[in-house]
């Protein structure tokens, strides 16, 4: 199923999960961004930033112990030390080639996200190393929040102090599920008594936000376990829980071995099931005092942000670094070389290592914002009158009177407002809100 595609928008979630991306990353999709649109970066880079951007900086580890059956993300199983220690080098020099640039010279990063891959597969010595050339570069003392991806098999006591003393606030833990065989099932590198040690080691050391993650739907679920799952999770009392319903990427091994099989289903719940078991997931987190922040979390404190989402779906500058990282710069969307061995190669020659990229016009622009915004459950108008001159009940009051009357959200001069119904299936939704000409593409 793409992530893009006109065709019975919300309804294609009451089918059985097919190949593709539902969940919307990014406006307008990846399949227009181009290797003719590169020259847009260095134009972007001379430019001064628009009045307070927010600047953020991403960085990605593109490593791990096993590949899931469900990962779709870059990631590698085989390099040794001396390599990554290779890729590390790449991440600072590529970091390096940015801090003279006009766009980037003398900001500070408001945000600084590790992702992957696996960040915390790096040894506590490779990550201080990192770290200490990262700031040096770009300095990151006065930013609001430090964000790290972790595997907790792959956390010990001091692997978790070099991530705390580098200054993480949010720690995510890539959980998925508490259940043995589902975790097997689907490949995940730890079992349950890794998850449970690494987080009560976590809370010992004091993080101020510890995140977990969880995916409904994957290989193996059933009611009971997935209940089971969420009733874990609570046990635990973090900060704030993040839930997934499980996707089935073209290029995951679960699509590979779907195509060998001549099926056009995945083996895992259809999305009317997985809407249903994250919507008892939320009332049931609800109950404990938990507060539904996005279309994916539950924040145990109403007042938690999460800046890296909330500041990029805002409109912040955010330079992404890395193989195949992903970066949105004064209205350039690009991404990075999507292979670490040229990657690194062209770093070393002194090259942006940009693979294709794509200048966005104000309409764009404010769609964009406009649909990652929606993930939040509810959008104020003012702030786009304000940026962008437009009003958005009007821009879209054919689709929005259309979802009203599904029930699907309700909405007046103030704000749009998502029904549960409609954020729990918001992804296909927003499919409504863009042009015609990005509604029938890949999303790839």
């Amino acid at each position: 199923m793409s992530s893009n595609t006109t065709q019975s928008l919300p309804q294609l979630q009451q089918d059985k999960t097919r190949g593709g991306n539902y969940f919307v990353a990014n406006y307008p999709p990846f399949s227009f961004w181009s290797a003719d649109g590169r020259y847009h970066v260095d134009e972007a880079l001379q430019q001064r930033p628009i009045d307070d951007t927010v600047l953020g900086l991403y960085v990605h580890i593109p490593f791990c112990r096993k590949r899931c059956h469900f990962c779709y993300f870059k990631v590698y199983t085989d390099r040794n030390a001396q390599q990554i220690r290779d890729y590390m080098k790449a991440v600072v020099d590529e970091l390096r080639m940015f801090i003279d640039r006009p766009l980037i010279a003398g900001r500070v990063p408001r945000f600084v996200y590790f992702g992957g891959g696996t960040p915390s597969y790096l040894s506590a010595e490779q990550l201080t190393y990192l770290t200490d050339q990262l700031k040096a570069a770009l300095p990151w003392d006065q930013a609001q929040e430090i964000a790290f991806e972790c595997e907790p098999g792959t956390l010990t006591e001091k692997k978790l102090r070099a991530i705390r003393d580098f200054g993480v606030t949010r720690l995510s833990l890539g959980i998925e599920h508490f259940d043995e065989q589902i975790l097997q099932a689907n490949n995940r590198a730890h079992l349950s008594a890794e998850i449970y040690r690494a987080y009560e080691t976590a809370r010992e050391i004091g993080f101020p936000q510890i995140n977990i993650d969880l995916i409904a739907g994957m290989l193996g679920e059933t009611d009971e376990k997935w209940y089971d799952a969420v009733s874990q999770a609570i046990m635990l009392q973090p900060d704030s829980i993040t839930i997934y319903q499980m996707e089935i990427p073209f290029n995951t091994t679960v699509y590979q071995w779907m195509k060998e099989q001549g099926l056009d289903g995945a083996p895992v719940a259809d999305w009317q099931t997985k809407r249903r078991w994250v919507a008892d997931a939320f009332a049931r987190l609800e109950r404990e005092g938990y507060t539904i922040g996005s279309a994916y979390t539950a924040v145990r404190d109403p007042g938690i942000a999460f800046l890296y989402r909330d500041e990029l779906w805002r409109g912040a500058d955010m330079l992404g670094i890395g193989v195949s990282s992903f970066s949105h710069l004064h209205g350039v969307h690009y991404q990075n070389e999507h292979h670490i061995d040229p990657y690194i190669e062209q770093v070393q020659r002194g090259e942006m290592p940009i693979r294709r990229a794509m200048c966005i016009n104000d309409e764009e622009a404010m769609i964009r914002q406009f649909v990652l915004q929606m993930k939040l459950g509810r959008v104020e108008t003012a702030p786009f009158k304000q940026r962008f001159g437009v009003d958005l009940t009007h821009r879209f009051s054919d689709r929005l009177r259309e979802y009203r009357d599904k029930g699907w959200l309700n909405f007046d001069d103030v704000a749009i407002e998502l029904s549960r119904d409609g954020l729990l299936q918001v992804d296909s939704l927003l499919h409504g809100f863009f042009l015609p000409r990005h509604r029938d593409s890949e999303s790839t």
